[in-house]
């Protein structure tokens, strides 16, 4: 019985020593990434707005169309209305008309009535804004966001990273290729479970850097078909471009 338990334990702890030997291999991988993407897109300026609840409409907004359109449409809403306050109390239609260039302009117009008037019978008579944010914890934050009408991950992330410049990692489809490919994570993780793993992952120093870098390196070399790999300066970390290799020989 003690042999049993001996070689039990014998195997727990092999097995606790390969995890740790992997998480610090994939850390110093993440490193080796990062330094790669600023050689190459440089650090991008990070400008937090400060104002996260025109970031939570903007990003809605953003879903499904161009930035181009997105932005037109959140100008043209913030034309139209004076507040937020407007907005909620505006007749569905008038909503929808204002950011009909964006796409969708009926399911998002009544998205973001319902999350303005959610948050409107949380705060009472204040204004309407998502300041508690400020005072919450990353996790609390980002749980908080998750929990109103039609935000997920992404968009919950979004908000915090470009709003209060709170150290959240957005993973848009770009993204979430671009680390499969690398290896950073398994071929069967969601984009909602990466969120998870990669914000475990990278530091948060790093987190604003390597999202958007990660986005321009998707878009510019990385394509979901026939990506650029000859030309990728990230092909020496990346266990797409080895596993081609391998199967081309």
């Amino acid at each position: 019985m003690y042999s049993l338990m001996g070689a039990n334990k014998a195997m727990r702890e092999a097995v606790t020593s390969q995890a740790a030997q992997h998480d610090t291999a994939l850390t110093a991988k993440v490193a080796r990434i990062y330094a790669l993407l600023v050689d190459t897109y440089g650090v991008p300026p990070w400008e937090p707005s400060g104002d996260a609840l025109g970031e939570l409409v903007a990003t809605i907004l953003s879903q499904h169309t161009s930035d181009v359109n997105s932005e037109r449409a959140y100008a043209q809403l913030r034309t139209r209305f004076a507040t937020w306050e407007a907005v909620r109390d505006a007749p569905v239609a008038e909503v929808e008309d204002a950011i009909r260039s964006g796409g969708l302009a009926q399911q998002k117009a009544e998205r973001i009535q319902r999350i303005l008037r959610l948050l409107s019978e949380q705060m009472g008579d204040a204004p309407l804004t998502l300041d508690v944010l400020n005072a919450l914890p990353l996790e609390d934050a980002l749980a908080y966001l998750e929990a109103l009408p039609g935000v997920g991950p992404k968009t919950a992330a979004c908000v915090l990273l470009f709003s209060l410049g709170r150290p959240a990692f957005p993973v848009d489809t770009h993204v979430w290729r671009v680390s499969q490919r690398l290896g950073l994570i398994g071929p069967k993780i969601g984009a909602n479970a990466a969120h998870t793993l990669l914000l475990g992952l990278i530091p948060p120093e790093w987190r604003h850097t390597m999202h958007v870098d990660l986005i321009r390196h998707g878009r510019q070399i990385c394509h979901a078909r026939n990506p650029e790999c000859p030309r990728c300066p990230l092909r020496a970390e990346c266990q797409y471009y080895w596993a081609l290799v391998a199967t081309e020989r």
